[in-house]
């Protein structure tokens, strides 16, 4: 089964079966293995990029080596070529021959839980990936939480999560939630190295510091020029309600200049992460009233304002004017001390 998310010329997550990182994550799955606890679904949540489906596959082998009865070499291509007969995989499916599915579909679920009710090919526990729950539709979603509220005896579900907050409440509860957080840089340079060994040092630091610890997102700066606007999108969103309006201006016209070119695309990702992780901190702000209502509203604006600039192809320069204006205007108002509200 191929992966819609895969990146060219990078190996696949079943391929590679060793995350960098991760150690807390990694000993809490091994300590419930060795006392044979593992839970009937494990969510591996966090941000996209930072190794999640490599650290399914990782923990996979670890499961069906430690509980079946075959050397783990061939395990471990078993795994890579996706056909180990406990193993199964849930990914969008492919539609035809320029693209995949939309999302997955409830009878892609409805397939998978047949297979698991089958007679197991090998001895030992099974495994099933979801890579990722997030492109489950909702009745693909209600199909899934079936299984989970009676899953088949010996299976571990490991469901890799971008975005667990849009889930069903109901499949979060049912699952043993384990995040994985953005790596050191230290880290992310180990990544890009084994894969890239030839990698100019300037090209590496420049891809590091744009990776905000995502490992993936490393590899996808690649493919930005070298003027790219995404350096100067990221150090606006440090303080964007001290930036002057002729500077914010610039930066819409530079970033908005192709709507479906990397600049954007990548742009787009790291608006996301930087207004998911303001509603996250406003959460957890008890001094500002107002911190949250803001970073909610203004998350919404967000996502309406890119969505209509989506579905009837306005202009997007102006389109992150308006947003990027929405931006300041949340900093400066939720900057201002709760005794002066």
């Amino acid at each position: 089964m191929s992966d819609p998310s895969a990146l060219e010329g990078l190996p696949l997550p079943e391929a590679r079966q060793a995350a960098i990182g991760h150690d807390i994550a990694r000993s809490a799955i091994l300590e419930q293995l060795h006392h044979r606890r593992l839970p009937g679904a494990i969510m591996l949540h966090g941000p996209q990029g930072v190794g999640k489906a490599t650290f399914a596959f990782e923990m996979a082998f670890a499961i069906l080596t430690a509980t079946g009865d075959e050397a783990p070499e061939r395990v471990r291509e078993q795994v890579a070529a996706l056909s180990y007969p406990n193993l199964f995989v849930l990914r969008r499916r492919l539609k035809d021959a320029k693209g995949y599915y939309t999302a997955i579909r409830v009878e892609d679920v409805r397939e998978l839980r047949d297979a698991l009710h089958h007679t197991r090919g090998r001895s030992g526990h099974r495994i099933a990936i979801l890579d990722s729950i997030d492109d489950c539709n909702p009745s693909a979603a209600n199909a899934l939480l079936k299984t989970l509220e009676e899953p088949p005896a010996d299976t571990t579900f490991l469901l890799v999560s971008h975005r667990p907050g849009q889930l069903l409440p109901t499949i979060k509860s049912r699952c043993h939630n384990i995040a994985l957080r953005p790596l050191a840089d230290g880290l992310v340079e180990q990544v890009v190295r084994e894969n890239l060994p030839d990698i100019d040092a300037e090209t590496l630091d420049r891809a590091v510091q744009l990776a905000g610890g995502r490992p993936r997102r490393a590899f996808e700066t690649l493919a930005l020029g070298e003027t790219s606007p995404v350096g100067a999108l990221i150090s606006w969103l440090q303080a964007p309600e001290n930036m002057p309006t002729g500077a914010t201006l610039q930066l819409a016209e530079a970033l908005g200049a192709d709507p479906h070119g990397p600049d954007m695309s990548f742009g787009r990702e790291i608006l996301s992460d930087w207004l998911a992780d303001e509603a996250r901190n406003a959460a957890f702000d008890r001094q500002s009233r107002m911190r949250l209502a803001s970073a909610t509203e203004l998350w919404d604006k967000a996502h309406a304002l890119l969505l209509e600039a989506d579905s009837v192809n306005l202009d997007m320069k102006q389109t992150l004017v308006v947003l990027f204006d929405a931006i300041r205007k949340h900093r400066a108002t939720t900057a201002i001390p709760i005794e002066q509200e």
